[in-house]
């Protein structure tokens, strides 16, 4: 017999949540989540934070997830969901441990075939989870309260292992029922780390080895998925022993540490950093570790991986000529091959040779309009091993990417699924789950931040204090590149003037126009010492004034569109 004392459904999936890591939830009320959230709010340590909309809830817990590895964002049904459905999608696309938690509807609204609100008006109310099953691992749906313990440490261990979204659902009638609490932490004994197939890993150990010691001028390439395999030790393991050039993907930026001797730049074919596509392209083995290639890191599959010789190192799979070898765990196979290969520094003495230092940007004068590469200059001048750059879609990448990242400082890009607007939810999310003493710092253009501008209030109401470059050109600039149109104009805002808005007499947020390099310069000196509530500063930039990588960028990425 259990003699466990009976705590709500809602409370037992918040003690799951504390023992799992988390300190901070993200939520929008409904009828259908209410009594969830009553219960959520009984668990010691557990803060709850509320969200303007659904889509910035979820673009709050994505950014949460980036820092601090699990997160969670509690909506009503369908109205609510369908709403947050795009930003936990993009979670799907980027690798991110997100628990999409739904309230759900009284378990005796279906069979009483009487049409329910919040949901399509059909007879089968059960529509959400269909739609949520392509953008999540797993689709969990409380519907019996027998249930109810199995699916929410099931779904929580599958979103902890997988590092993707996961659906629970909890239907309105069961969150405040009563069963056993949990007796054990359910994952101190869990092993999150798959084991490798041993003789699978010792024969692509083997095989990479002879290869890349066989080879002239081997490279290191580092993806994103490094950093979803927890490999970034054992892949530092390997470019220390080897002494070859290593470079990352755009999306990967922040990954290997910028002043790692052997580090050359990004990789990202016509806007690559300077000399780095020559040296990736002549080598004859590329070691592509965590690569993801789609049409934006390749700028429009423009490309030139070998990749019928190269070899790949996926998340759990290895590929190269000599063959294809599955259970095989990036971090143990990086470990194990670093054992085996011997230095060869070539491909680093032939970028040497090739380098040139790149030109120095001098201080724009006081009263100079402010420009682009002023921005970028000052905003290079405040960067910590304690900051956390967060990089909106658009030339914001490209600006990013020129930006040096002191060793310990952390960057967050949405590149694979590009949703703009992703940014501010995640400046938010990002600010909340970050270890303390970091600050968050983003670069956000005027399109994108008109789309979830809201968040900005919570931003105050919760006392975080992120700085905010807000580059006001007049559109949208990446747009602009691929295929302008009327289309990418948009109606100017006030957005200094918006902190005050949000602020309403009470808040401690901070806005700034900066329409000059001067007073760009007195921005930030307020901004760094300023508490209790985010900066925005207001960049006023021409319309033109774009970074020539996005130029070239947006010109393959278009022609690649375009294609019959």
């Amino acid at each position: 017999m259990n003699n466990s004392p009976l705590v709500s459904v809602g409370t037992y999936l918040g003690l799951r949540l504390v023992q799992a890591g988390m300190r901070n939830f993200f939520t929008v009320p409904g009828d259908f989540n209410l009594v969830l959230l009553d219960q959520l709010l009984k668990v010691p340590n557990l803060r709850m934070i509320s969200c303007c909309n659904e889509l910035n809830a979820g673009y709050s817990a994505d950014g949460y997830a980036r820092e601090a590895g699990f997160s969670m964002a509690a909506v009503t049904y369908t109205v609510g969901g369908l709403s947050m459905l795009n930003a936990v999608a993009g979670a799907y696309a980027e690798n991110l441990s997100l628990l999409a938690v739904s309230g759900g509807p009284n378990t005796n609204d279906s069979p009483e075939h009487y049409k329910t609100h919040h949901t399509i008006g059909e007879y089968n109310i059960y529509h959400q989870e269909q739609c949520y099953a392509p953008v999540v691992k797993a689709v969990c749906a409380i519907r019996h309260l027998e249930d109810a313990a199995r699916m929410i440490d099931d779904a929580i261990k599958v979103c902890l292992i997988e590092k993707k979204p996961v659906y629970l659902e909890i239907a309105c009638n069961l969150a405040g029922q009563l069963i056993p609490a949990p007796t054990d932490s359910f994952l101190e004994n869990f092993s999150f780390k798959a084991k490798s197939d041993e003789r699978a890993l010792n024969a692509a150990v083997a095989a990479a080895a002879s290869r890349i010691n066989a080879a002239i001028k081997p490279i290191l390439i580092a993806g994103v998925d490094i950093r979803t395999a927890d490999a970034s030790e054992s892949f530092l393991q390997l470019a220390n022993k080897m002494e070859s050039a290593v470079v990352v993907t755009p999306d990967a930026k922040g990954i290997v540490p910028e002043d790692l001797s052997t580090f050359i730049g990004t990789y990202w074919p016509e806007v690559s950093s300077p000399s780095c596509s020559a040296i990736v392209e002549s080598s004859d083995c590329q070691i592509m570790t965590g690569v993801q290639l789609t049409d934006y890191t390749t700028t429009g599959r423009t490309d030139l991986y070998k990749k019928d010789s190269s070899i790949k190192i996926g998340k759990n799979s290895i590929s190269m000529p000599e063959g294809y070898f599955a259970n095989v765990q990036m971090s143990d196979f990086l470990a194990a091959l670093a054992t085996k290969v011997a230095k060869n520094d070539d491909s680093m003495q032939e970028f040497l040779r090739l380098k040139v230092d790149p030109p120095t940007t001098p201080p724009a004068a006081p009263a100079d309009k402010l420009s682009l590469k002023e921005l970028r200059r000052q905003i290079q001048g405040i960067l910590t091993c304690d900051t956390i750059l967060i990089a909106e879609t658009g030339d914001s990448w490209f600006n990013g990417q020129l930006l040096h990242l002191p060793r310990g400082s952390r960057y967050h890009v949405q590149m694979q699924y590009g949703s703009i607007g992703w940014s501010v939810g995640a400046t938010f999310g990002a600010a909340l789950g970050c270890k303390p003493g970091g600050r968050v710092i983003s670069l956000i253009g005027d399109g994108s931040f008109q789309l979830t501008a809201q968040e900005l209030s919570n931003m105050i109401r919760y006392k975080v204090n992120p700085i905010i470059f807000l580059m006001n050109n007049g559109g949208y600039t990446i747009e602009v590149e691929i295929h302008d149109g009327p289309y990418n104009n948009i109606q100017n805002w006030d957005y200094a003037g918006l902190i005050n808005i949000f602020n309403a007499g009470k808040g401690n947020g901070l806005g700034i126009r900066a329409n000059t390099a001067g007073e760009l310069s007195s921005a930030i000196k307020q901004a760094l010492v300023h508490e209790g509530g985010p900066v925005l500063i207001e960049c006023s930039l021409s319309r033109d004034d774009c970074s020539i990588e996005l130029l070239e960028w947006g010109s393959r990425v278009a022609k690649a569109n375009a294609r019959i």
